[in-house]
């Protein structure tokens, strides 16, 4: 029998790291909320590899952290191993990424969220939800329990209408062995909510005992380690080494006579998978001239509590005994002792076109979607639309601005904006060159551009914004110092200038125009430099990236007036582009989809012309609003 359990401000359905993030914001900024999991023994799961950062997504977690959200921390605690990606190249791509004991990450999570102040954690499937006449939104679980919220945030990740395919094999699940969640997918079509089928995988695991590691190449983490976190004090220690192997001509072999077993090209899975993650059937059949595949062996927790070992680049729906016969194929992996088989998962998930910046629907207030509910992929990408969905409902009960980040901001302002504009046709994958603004939006400088914005909020305390407005002034002491100081020519100097490629000086010179040669850095002049400052190396980090790639920041920041002129222009207000003269009939369908907030916005939807956008224009002119 149904009965009447409670009513909250936000209720947060998921606890993944979407859920996590929505759930936190909300309670930490007052509102009553409640977040429901499927299993509490699962939240913050990490069903996929065991890592968080990586190439762009490592800015994602330095973002969320400067906002005040809670990846950052969590992955500080519980790295094993962690290593700055793309150092040979310039600052705009270094990207952060650790390996995490997925374990104690996931219990760390579930108890930050236990403590929290506003918040309950309750381990409940939702099967139902309704918006009633009194604007409240109804919830009802599996046990018949009524919970009542002004917002929702759905962050279902891959559970809904979860279905699990390995081969021939395919049963209705969520990841991880999880119950999938089937009746809420039916509730949002009840709603007027389409969905659609998206698709992803895992590779499997194999027991560390039974791999050969004295023949593999052995991959340590940085000796210098770097925190995802502004306010993480404590050194990173490296405590496990990962392993590279390759797969050869047998693997291929054997994976292109089994294709047929496959129920992504036997034509069983109708999700469409990720195009950057493809699995290694996949990367065999589209790569067919390379003769080898690299793999990553790396470890899902502390040796001193588990041996499982993931295979990274081995990702696979084929039958269970064609992939332990690959497996055996690869050098290390010969007595492979398989531990988890690696499968697909297909799975029900929204068009973002729906949803407003806010990752509110469009058309049902106070309903939010974030994570892969939205069609995007990665933990990083999840957790970083939780906490802005999080931030957007407890502000609207409150009754403060709506909270957006735009593309000139973050790397999570362009995420959401991709995909509320732009849509997506496979699972949304955040990558550096989806920003035109990345030499702006570096990992190492997330603290200067968005901890402002998460103090305003609320999110960040004021001890750590002194602290942050402390850093500031450093840098800009800093700054201002090299800018005076003038090094004078010496044979030693002038022999090192020689040796690194660059001309010697025969007058002084201040330091900063040293600093501007690509050949020379802080480190090569520290000898010169007498009056240094003792500073942490982040403040002459900073300085040395400012002033060496002035120029171009200039450039880019130009860019940015502009982008911001146009956002400016509003076109909310327009309830049906097919009344504007001179759209085309293409141009008005996107439009009218869409629904774009402002001329920045229409301008990157795909379908939409810069000749339709000088239409738009003219017609703000035309009612006196070009300077709105």
């Amino acid at each position: 029998m149904q009965y009447f359990a409670k009513q909250y401000d936000v209720a947060v359905i998921g606890a993944g790291h979407a859920g996590i993030e929505a759930g936190l914001a909300s309670a930490r900024l007052g509102c009553s909320t409640c977040v429901f999991t499927i299993n509490l023994d699962w939240v913050g799961n990490l069903p996929c590899n065991p890592s968080i950062g990586g190439t762009s997504k490592g800015h994602l977690v330095r973002e969320i952290d400067a906002l005040g959200g809670e990846m950052g921390i969590a992955a500080d605690l519980h790295s094993l191993q962690n290593r700055m990606l793309n150092v040979g190249k310039g600052p705009a791509v270094h990207s952060l990424r650790a390996q995490i004991d997925r374990r104690l990450y996931s219990q760390y999570m579930k108890h930050v969220l236990e403590k929290q102040d506003n918040l309950e954690l309750r381990q409940a499937e939702i099967v139902d939800l309704k918006r009633n006449d009194d604007g409240l939104w109804e919830m009802m679980t599996n046990l018949e329990a009524i919970y009542t919220a002004k917002c929702v945030i759905l962050a279902t990740g891959t559970f809904l209408g979860g279905k699990i395919y390995v081969g021939d094999v395919s049963f209705s699940s969520g990841p991880d062995g999880m119950f999938p969640a089937n009746k809420l997918s039916e509730a949002l079509l009840r709603l007027g909510i389409e969905t659609r089928r998206f698709k992803t995988g895992t590779p499997s695991r194999v027991n560390r005992r039974s791999v050969n590691t004295e023949i593999l190449e052995i991959q340590e983490g940085d000796e210098e380690t770097t925190p995802f976190s502004f306010n993480y004090n404590s050194k990173i220690e490296n405590t496990e080494p990962c392993y590279v192997t390759y797969t050869n001509a047998e693997t291929k072999r054997i994976i292109l006579e089994n294709l047929h077993r496959s129920p992504l090209y036997g034509g069983k899975i109708d999700g469409v998978g990720p195009r950057y993650c493809p699995s290694i059937e996949d990367k065999i059949v589209r790569f067919a001239e390379k003769e080898r595949h690299q793999i990553f062996i790396e470890p899902c927790g502390s040796s001193e509590n588990t041996e499982e070992m993931y295979l990274q680049g081995l990702s696979s729906s084929l039958p269970e005994d064609v992939q332990l016969a690959f497996i055996r194929t690869i050098p290390g992996l010969e007595n492979a002792q398989v531990m988890r088989t690696a499968y697909a998962i297909e799975y029900d998930c929204v068009d973002p076109l729906t949803l407003k910046s806010t990752l509110e629907f469009e058309n049902f207030e106070g309903l939010y979607g974030a994570g892969q509910f939205n069609g995007s992929s990665g933990y990083e990408e999840a957790a970083a639309q939780g906490l802005v969905a999080g931030i957007n409902a407890a502000r609207k009960i409150l009754g403060k601005d709506e909270f957006i980040l735009d593309r000139a901001s973050s790397y999570i302002g362009t995420l959401i904006d991709d995909l509320v504009t732009k849509g997506c046709s496979d699972p949304y994958r955040m990558m550096t060159s989806r920003s035109e603004y990345r030499l702006i939006l570096r990992q190492d400088n997330a603290d200067l551009r968005l901890t402002e914005k998460g103090y305003e909020i609320g999110l960040i305390s004021e001890e750590r914004y002194n602290k942050f407005l402390h850093k500031k002034e450093l840098i800009k002491q800093e700054d201002e110092r090299i800018k005076k100081v003038v090094i004078s020519p010496s044979d030693k100097l002038n022999e090192i200038l020689v040796s690194r490629g660059t001309a010697p000086i025969k007058t002084g010179v201040r330091f900063s125009e040293l600093i501007k040669r690509p050949q020379l850095d802080y480190k090569v002049l520290a000898e010169f430099d007498t009056e240094r400052p003792d500073l942490p190396k982040e403040i002459f980090e900073q300085v040395e990236i400012e002033i060496k790639y002035e120029g171009y920041i200039k450039r880019q920041k130009s860019q940015i007036a502009e982008m911001k002129r146009l956002e400016n222009k509003k076109i909310d207000f327009i309830k049906d582009f097919k009344d504007i003269v001179g759209l085309r009939l293409e141009a008005q369908e996107k439009l009218n989809k869409v629904r774009p907030a402002n001329i920045g916005q229409a301008s990157r939807i795909s379908g939409v012309s810069p000749a339709d956008i000088s239409v738009l224009l003219i017609y703000l002119s035309s009612l006196g609003k070009e300077n709105n």
